[in-house]
């Protein structure tokens, strides 16, 4: 953070200097309050920017495989899995030995051993790995127009007329009265077929063109094409029927007990002539998930145990048992205490454990849009390129100041770009992940990085700020105060 100090002073300097009347002349974007106060890409080493850029490219094949909780726990458990961590079974956690857990296939705990006691406290990267996306209804097959079509639902906030005409691939599993367990993947690998909600055509759109956003297409209408037309004497929703039969030996009412999602199939991609920012399906908010799991990776010598913590259903309300509203993780908490003191354990080391324990609810946020930088007051506002933003929402959503403190040292300890983040006044949340864990009386501060286009099929994040959040992952994880 050495390198950004002149330009702060510069800023202070400025606003103080002269007359105040000359204040509304300043452009907002000169305006510099605090954190960084210029790209990152500016006076990045190449050093940096070898990392930032290799770090985008593994960052970009995992997102080709991890569409949703189900195969993001699946490729993450892989990645731990070739990094020397074990799943754990409930033995102690000595300092630096590395386990996972999985919590029914949707959501995943990591865990570092660190040289204090779990009684002193523990540490938390709490982050979420489902993204908006189709769901197929229980009933999913009907036929419309000649054309075999699945009746779907929708999960997590989206605009339903950016997901027509776009390749879609069908994920998930299907559940069987046997207990067998039949996954499906269909659509990501260049030679599968994609399936495509078909919008209007201009020519025929006239009252779409004059309908409000909400009505262009209904959310009821998002209904893919499977199949096109009879074979002979066979009804177009008959030969689906079969083909499920044939290739995955599952039948109609399998479907009720099946949990399988379509999401956009284009692979992740660089954007621009310098190749400086990603695009991808899925990054609200698995580049907090992702670079998490490499700081865990690369953490070393903690101060405190340490827990990743990968959460389902943050899109619909973090509820069910894999959502940050379960016990899943005050239990894991509980059990690793539980662990380390045996029958000595009480109920109220768990509550110190707690109380004592610090948590970081990462979620990414909207950034500053060349389209409509209105949407932000820009002295608050995120930028890409600027580093993870420290979210200061107001109106009691914050962390207190002293955690604040603490996280402003730890990041300037290890020289990671940050920012600061305050929506328009009345506009915009207080976060979600963050509120759950802080209701267990745990510290917890809310930070991300700026993302372009979230909730759309393909949003829009940049290399140096993937770079910056996994290294204040790691920070947080070994800074020692």
């Amino acid at each position: 953070m050495a390198g950004i100090i002149p330009s702060f002073r510069k800023c202070l300097v400025i606003g103080l200097s002269s007359s105040l009347l000359a204040l509304p002349a300043l452009a907002a974007e000169k305006v510099c309050a605090q954190g960084n106060c210029e790209s990152s890409w500016k006076n990045a080493t190449q050093a940096d920017i070898k990392a930032a850029t290799d770090l985008g490219e593994d960052y970009k094949t995992f997102l080709q495989s991890a569409r949703t909780e189900l195969s993001t726990v699946i490729e993450a458990v892989k990645l731990l899995k070739r990094n020397g961590f074990v799943e754990w079974h409930g033995e102690r956690i000595k300092a630096g030995k590395r386990y996972y857990r999985v919590n029914r296939d949707r959501a995943l705990f990591v865990m570092i051993g660190g040289r204090n006691s779990i009684e002193t406290g523990v540490r938390i990267a709490v982050s979420h790995i489902d993204s908006p996306r189709i769901e197929l209804k229980g009933r999913p097959l009907q036929k419309k127009e000649g054309f075999a079509m699945f009746q779907t639902n929708y999960h997590g906030g989206l605009k339903p007329w950016q997901w027509t005409n776009i390749p879609l691939a069908l994920l998930g599993r299907v559940d069987k009265k046997n207990g067998e367990t039949v996954q499906i993947s269909i659509g990501l690998n260049p030679d599968e077929p994609v399936f495509i909600i078909p919008g209007l055509s201009p020519h025929i759109a006239r009252s779409q063109r004059a309908a409000k956003g909400a009505d262009i297409v209904p959310y009821e209408s998002l209904d893919p094409i499977v199949a096109s037309g009879p074979d002979g004497d066979i009804d177009v929703v008959d030969r689906v029927l079969a083909y499920l039969k044939d290739t995955y030996n599952i039948e109609a009412a399998d479907l009720v007990s099946a949990e399988l999602a379509l999401v956009p199939a284009m692979p992740p991609r660089d954007i621009g002539f310098d190749r400086r920012l990603i695009a991808a399906y899925g990054q609200d908010d698995k580049v907090s998930a992702y670079t998490s799991l490499v700081a865990a990776i690369n953490s070393k010598n903690l101060p405190q145990t340490s827990i990743i913590f990968l959460a389902d259903n943050e899109e619909t309300g973090s509820g069910n048992v894999t959502g940050a509203k379960s016990t899943a993780l005050t239990d894991l908490i509980g059990e690793m205490l539980y662990a380390e003191v045996g029958d000595k354990y009480r109920q109220p080391m768990l509550t110190k454990a707690l109380r004592a324990s610090k948590a970081l609810s990462a979620d990414v946020n909207p950034g500053v849009n060349p389209m409509k930088p209105s949407a932000w007051e820009l002295s608050n506002a995120p930028r890409l390129g600027y580093g993870v933003n420290i979210k200061r929402y107001g109106r009691g959503f914050n962390a207190n100041s002293e955690f604040i403190a603490w996280t402003r040292a730890a990041l300037d300890t290890g020289n990671v770009p940050w920012q600061t983040t305050t929506y328009k006044v009345g506009v915009g949340g207080g976060g979600t992940l963050g509120g759950f864990i802080a209701y267990h009386n745990i510290d917890t501060i809310d930070f991300g990085v700026p993302v372009l286009s979230i909730h759309t099929p393909y949003a829009i994040s940049d290399k140096m700020d993937v770079l910056a959040l996994s290294r204040a992952f790691q920070v947080f994880l070994e800074y020692s105060r």
